[in-house]
Parts: C-alpha cells; structure tokens; sequence
C-alpha cells in the first residue's frame, strides 16, 4: 500500500500526536483532527483540566474550530479523525454537525457512545477498522455518517491505558 497524505491513517497518526500533547499537558491522551477534502481544518487534544470545562473533549474543540474555519455550523462535507470512540456528548455533537464521516481508533468500553446506541453491543477494539454503513452507525449519530472504527486501535488505545497505569502509580 503506497502512503498518501490523503490517507485515513495519515490524518489518525496527525489525530495520535494530538493525542500526546494532551498527554503532555497531562489531560486524557485523546487528540481529533477534521479534515474537508484534503485540506485540515481543526486539529485538537482534550484540555478539560487546562480550561476547567468538561465539555472541552478534543471532538468539541475540533468541531468548534472547524464551523468557525468554514464559516458553517454544518460539517457535511468534513471527517472527524479521534484517537478514542467519542462519548455520547461528543456523539451528540457530531450529529448536531451531520459530519460525513467519523474515523476513530480504539473502542471505550465504559464511556463510548455505542455503550447507548439503539441494540448495539459494546465491541472490542480491533486491529484493523471496520467500516459501518450510515444506516447502522448506532443510532446516536446523524444517519448520513459513516463510521469507520478501530483505525490505529491498538497504539491508540495503549496511550489510554498507559495514562490511566500512570495515574494510578
């Protein structure tokens, strides 16, 4: 497979170093990326302790961003890369959004929106992504968006798991 700039594992791995600058800053290690044809129009990392606001998940900041880079409230056009599964208030977001596309890596099994879609059972991450039509994207999203899940899972989440060991030590 040749590498392109274009690549959904591109604009992931820009998503993962997003990801590490929330780590840095010692917030949850997400980090989301929005792209519009090929150009990038939001780029962000989780800061709700930098800005003591729980609503300041990197989806939100990225999602923000990008409307008002556009000069739209509508994303239609534009895909969200996210290092983890969004939680239902993101989820909520990207409906609100319609984004195109959504483009996460690993699962949430305790917080991730699919915890709450209509008859979705929680899957485990997996290696490879794995593309969900718009008519069984769980529910929570707008019906036009097409979810690929688990691209980059594996090192995504390890980032996850290895913040919260460290925490915990």
């Amino acid at each position: 497979m040749d590498f392109s700039v274009f690549s959904d594992e591109h604009y992931m791995k820009l998503a993962f170093q997003q990801a590490l600058k929330a780590r840095d800053a010692g917030e949850i290690p997400v980090g989301a990326v929005i792209v519009c044809g090929n150009t990038i129009v939001a780029k962000a990392y989780n800061q709700t302790e930098t800005l003591q606001d729980v609503t300041a998940h990197a989806e939100i900041l990225a999602i923000t961003a990008a409307a008002n880079y556009l000069g739209a409230k509508y994303l239609t056009e534009c895909t969200l890369f996210v290092t983890l599964e969004p939680c239902i208030m993101c989820a909520g977001a990207i409906f609100w959004s319609q984004l195109q596309r959504l483009v996460y890596g690993a699962a949430d099994p305790s917080k991730g929106y699919s915890n709450y879609s209509k008859g979705n059972s929680v899957e485990p991450a997996c290696r490879q992504a794995v593309h969900t039509s718009s008519k069984s994207n769980g529910g929570l999203l707008h019906p036009k968006t097409v979810v690929v899940r688990g691209l980059m899972a594996e090192p995504c989440g390890r980032l996850v798991e290895d913040f919260f060991r460290e925490l915990r030590n």
